[in-house]
């Protein structure tokens, strides 16, 4: 693939754009990360936009703030090259409560309202005067996300899901994988909380569904897809709140809140994605009041990590017309 280069660099940058932040909501401490704007698009240098002068000054990026939803057992991390891709944006990336450093709720459910419950806080708590924000959702983080713009339009301009979870995966061809993934969550939770984590954070396990999800033949990118989560992946509060943030992910979808959704909004698919198969995309895209779909070839669930410069461009093209 054109971008096996971007696994493999870019931390340092990225280093040296983040800060780290702690708010109280709905009763626990919630972390997240802010990437401030380091330049330019690509194609702009030299050019003024819209708000800033010709002098190259970049304190306050281009557009809105862009706030990062990751996916069910992930971490800020996992979305960082689509971060590192977007260099003159200032990106905002929680981990989502009961996962990396963020507690878990403990006056919600971790399911798709609670989560999406405290992203509004998170940005309302953030918000600037009559501030809207971009909002992208990866995964299970699409859903989330779709259920912020709905719940709270006021709060969103633009919204991008990648590798959506379009429709229920309980029916459909992903039904036989789901049922078996239902029961590894159901006997993690069963198990004494010690085997339970175990089970749920089994490095063959997770390497195995990692292998599963790659496309790519790319070693260095392999590489770090499986270092990333073999260190992130298994970052949960307990095998239970992982269990049960797991049926939220498959009792729900991003249809199911498609017709109050009302920003512009853009679907980044995987042609080969077996867990958000592109039949769902095609289907949703319609259902939605501005949507757009964009399909990566040869790239499965895993775009934020096989492409994220594409996904990057696509991303700002889309929230640049927005």
């Amino acid at each position: 693939m054109g971008e096996s280069t971007t696994a493999a660099s870019g931390s340092g940058e990225l280093t040296a754009r983040v800060s780290r932040s702690t708010l109280s909501v709905l009763g626990s401490a919630l972390r997240f990360w802010r990437y401030a704007p380091t330049a330019v698009p690509p194609g702009e240098v030299g050019q003024d936009r819209p708000g800033e002068g010709g002098n190259g000054d970049v304190s306050r990026g281009t557009g809105s703030r862009l706030i990062m939803l990751h996916g069910l057992r992930g971490t800020h991390h996992g979305l960082g090259l689509i971060v590192g891709s977007l260099p003159e944006r200032e990106v905002l990336v929680p981990d989502l409560p009961g996962f990396g450093e963020s507690e878990p709720m403990t006056a919600e459910k971790h399911d798709v309202a609670g989560y999406a419950k405290a992203v509004v806080e998170l940005l309302r708590e953030v918000r600037a005067d009559g501030e809207r924000f971009d909002l992208l959702g990866h995964s299970f983080g699409s859903v989330v996300a779709a259920a912020v713009a709905a719940r709270a339009p006021e709060l969103v301009r633009g919204l991008v899901l990648v590798n959506p979870i379009a429709t229920s995966p309980v029916h459909g061809a992903s039904s036989v994988l789901t049922r078996i993934t239902s029961s590894y969550y159901r006997l993690g939770e069963l198990l004494p909380a010690g085997a339970g984590r175990e089970l749920l954070s089994n490095r063959w396990i997770v390497l195995a569904a990692t292998r599963v999800m790659l496309r790519t033949r790319d070693s260095r990118v392999r590489r770090f897809v499986y270092d990333s989560h073999l260190r992130h992946f298994s970052r949960f509060h307990s095998p239970a709140l992982v269990a049960e943030t797991y049926r939220a992910s498959i009792s729900t979808a991003v249809e199911d809140h498609a017709e109050r959704v009302k920003s512009p909004t853009l679907l980044i698919a995987g042609a080969t994605d077996e867990i958000a198969p592109l039949e769902g995309q095609r289907r949703l895209v319609h259902g939605l009041v501005d949507g757009r779909l964009r399909v990566v070839d040869g790239v499965g669930h895993l775009v934020h990590y096989e492409a994220p410069e594409r996904a990057a461009r696509e991303i700002r093209s889309f929230l640049d017309e927005s």
